[in-house]
């Protein structure tokens, strides 16, 4: 543990003049950055003095916040307000016949952006905030932190192991404790976390935001949430004599689960789309499709955050698969992960370098592995993109919803929910009315809708 190299003239040279603030300040880093550089706590520093009003509540920093909230004006509170385009450029739709026309607005508006590039809707789509849940849209060095979506980085993960079929049914009520002892929903977390590397990553040091969030991050690691969020057992059937895995044809059992970046991820993307919202002022209807300049502070914040979450999120499927493997007492004899929720700076056909956004929706560029999921009932299947650039090498994320969660709790009860599921031989351990099965779209229409966009290497 070094000593932070930090002087009284260098906080002067940077415009703060008042003696005692000065030696406030310089003593609050020193004991709170003990081990960062002298470079990395000045660049905090001219953060602060360039966006005060963003630190007035930061623990280290409140107080040089506030003695210069009032004099220097916050380079986020610069207003331009952009023109929308009058007409909405093309943009190819999967399933048009099974997308509600709310989805369909909200895609023609984002289309009219003027940093929109090209877009395209996936055939699971449904109406959003912003930009509408499986809604593709490159845009032109710019992230619209709604594009993403509040759960940042969600995605889905699936471990096969070297189980036959008859095992799940013989050791069904071992697996249904394995489960309830080693997953979390809802506010649940684990009364000892594991540690992950991810946590030490020094966005936490170097974004005040993300300064405050580590903690809950921390408790929250390796937990799924609710909603569709859902850790489970089932049967994977590979089809494909060749496959990534090296596996033959056959059925195994399978851990499958889907959840995302928790209240870390939501955090961020509540944060960040209230900034963009303050400085990218659009009409009312499309004012969740704020963006930030890839160029500007804000947005380097931000992409820098959104990164964070999707490696969090990352980290929490990774703990899931690690406890019930161990619980389990086998290893994986093949993974697959894929996300969606999240931007990439991808490059077009011509060369030109764009930021992709994925509401819902699964890259599938060519050869890129993927789950996607169908309802409770439904399978789902492991997919192989096929790299097409008319839908931005995108594809589904899961079957999309036909009915809001309200009309779906409204529409079922609990036990013709459980008739439905016995039916089909699946146990729910825990979950609401609003996933039922009536809730989703066909996921072989979905997947019909698509052949253009992945191939099928396996199903569940």
């Amino acid at each position: 543990m070094g000593k932070l190299k930090l002087r009284s003239k260098d906080l002067r040279a940077l415009g703060i003049e008042d003696d005692a603030l000065v030696s406030q300040t310089l003593n609050r880093l020193k004991r709170h950055f003990k081990r960062s550089s002298r470079e990395e706590v000045l660049g905090l520093l001219k953060q602060v003095l360039n966006r005060p009003k963003d630190f007035l509540e930061d623990e280290v920093f409140g107080p040089l916040a506030e003695a210069f909230a009032d004099e220097r004006p916050s380079r986020s509170s610069a207003v331009h307000p952009p023109e929308l385009r009058e007409q909405p450029l093309d943009f190819p739709i999967y399933g048009a016949e099974g997308i509600e026309p709310g989805a369909l607005q909200q895609m023609h508006t984002a289309m009219k952006l003027p940093v929109a590039v090209r877009g395209a809707l996936m055939p699971d789509a449904h109406q959003g905030y912003g930009l509408p849940i499986g809604g593709v849209l490159a845009t032109d060095n710019a992230v619209i932190p709604f594009g993403v979506g509040v759960d940042i980085g969600c995605r889905m993960a699936l471990s096969i192991y070297d189980l036959t079929p008859d095992f799940l049914e013989r050791k069904r009520e071992r697996l249904k404790d394995l489960l309830i002892e080693n997953t979390r929903f809802g506010r649940d977390a684990f009364h000892r976390p594991l540690d992950d590397e991810v946590l030490e990553r020094p966005e936490f040091r170097e974004i005040p935001l993300l300064r405050k969030l580590r903690g809950k991050a921390a408790e929250q690691i390796g937990t799924s949430g609710s909603g569709n969020h859902f850790v489970e057992f089932g049967i994977v059937k590979i089809r494909d004599s060749e496959n990534e895995f090296g596996l033959p044809p056959g059925d195994y059992v399978a851990l499958l689960s889907h959840s995302g970046s928790r209240n870390f991820g939501a955090s961020i993307a509540k944060h960040y789309t209230q900034v963009a919202m303050e400085k990218c002022k659009l009409p009312k209807f499309a004012r969740h499709l704020a963006w930030l300049d890839l160029d500007s502070e804000e947005g380097q914040e931000y992409w820098k955050a959104m990164n964070l979450a999707g490696d969090y999120a990352s980290a929490n499927h990774r703990h899931i698969h690690f406890r019930i493997s161990k619980a389990l007492g086998e290893q994986p004899i093949a993974r697959v992960e894929n996300h969606h929720n999240f931007a990439w700076k991808e490059r077009l056909e011509d060369g030109r370098e764009v930021i992709v956004h994925r509401k819902g929706a699964t890259p599938a560029g060519k050869g890129v592995l993927g789950v996607i999921p169908g309802s409770m009932t439904l399978p789902g299947f492991i997919v192989r993109g096929r790299g097409n650039p008319q839908s931005l090498q995108s594809a589904a994320h899961g079957a999309g919803r036909v009915m809001s969660r309200t009309q779906a709790k409204n529409s079922i009860t609990r036990h013709e929910l459980q008739k439905i599921l016995a039916e089909h031989g699946v146990e729910l351990i825990g979950g609401g009315l609003d996933e039922a099965p009536i809730a989703y779209k066909d996921i072989h229409d979905v997947m019909n809708a698509q052949q253009d966009l992945v191939e099928i290497v396996g199903c569940l």
